[in-house]
């Protein structure tokens, strides 16, 4: 089979665990914050983590080194986690995907101060293309505004931190012990915040399964991109992600009622387009100056 017919099934694959994680939030919410979410979904990730780096052999890198980049992509990623399933909860699905479709751009201003790389006119340019979609997806109105659209908005610049403290990670220390570490500390803190009030729900039978589904679903959905990133280019992959809007859009008014905004579209074209401009100037050859 053909290396992008590959990484367009993958992608698919990922299309489908971030849709599932999207319904399964939403199952969950009446019976659990989002600290409680994160607490269980860890846990049962801690399990999935070790069992499966048992029975691949790579359980052994599971290390302590560079703890404190460790720390900061974890804290990154839950902050942004957390802000994801109340945005899920309070905000049509659509504006959320479309939202945290700027969390690329974000990554290209985060970049140069955590992994030395520069800030170039291409890059400018793109990340003011994705604010102007948000303007688009927000329509910033008083009479309209809702928070939901504000922690939507952060949760993709969580997500950015992480995936920037991640590829630094990712310079010396083996994907297990990055995972390992996801899971571990983001139990800690779940277990910390869930608990501040002395007050920590359990998961009724009925949401055990959501529960359950939402740790797979992170955990395969992060697999299925990484992988499809491997076997095709970026200018290939990312613009397939992009489906997820109309896909969750489709999810939101099937089984919520949730109306198709015209404006999340064209917002997330600008944002779509912004992201993939700059994918383009950062792939394209570069000229080589003879001396």
């Amino acid at each position: 089979m053909h290396q992008t017919l590959r990484a367009c099934l993958w992608m698919i694959g990922t299309i489908f665990s971030f849709t599932g994680m999207a319904i399964a939030g939403r199952a969950v919410s009446l019976d659990l914050d989002t600290f409680e979410i994160m607490l269980y979904r860890s846990l049962i990730g801690i399990v999935i983590v070790l069992v499966v780096s048992s029975v691949a052999g790579t359980r052994h890198q599971i290390g302590v080194r560079k703890m404190g980049w460790h720390g900061l992509r974890n804290i990154s990623h839950f902050a942004g986690q957390n802000l994801w399933f109340y945005s899920i909860t309070v905000i049509p699905l659509a504006q959320v995907f479309a939202l945290e479709f700027t969390s690329p751009l974000w990554v290209m201003l985060l970049s140069p101060l955590f992994l030395g790389e520069r800030l170039t006119l291409g890059r400018i340019l793109a990340a003011s293309g994705g604010f102007l979609g948000i303007l688009i997806v927000a329509r910033p109105d008083p009479d309209t505004f809702h928070i939901g659209l504000v922690t939507a908005a952060l949760a993709a610049i969580g997500f950015a931190g992480s995936a920037v403290f991640t590829r630094r990670l990712t310079r010396t220390e083996p994907i297990t012990q990055i995972l390992f570490w996801l899971t571990a500390m983001q139990a800690c803190f779940g277990l910390v915040c869930a608990g501040f009030d002395g007050d920590i729900a359990l998961p009724a039978a009925a949401s055990l399964p959501w529960i359950v589904l939402i740790a797979c679903a992170g955990l395969v959905a992060h697999f299925c991109l990484t992988t499809a990133l491997s076997l095709a280019p970026a200018t290939v992959v990312m613009p397939i992600d992009f489906a997820r809007l109309p896909v969750i859009a489709f999810v939101g008014m099937l089984l919520y009622g949730e109306l198709l905004d015209p404006w999340v579209f064209l917002g997330a074209a600008v944002i779509f387009g912004a992201n993939y401009l700059n994918i383009l100037h950062e792939t394209r050859p570069r000229a080589v100056t003879k001396t």
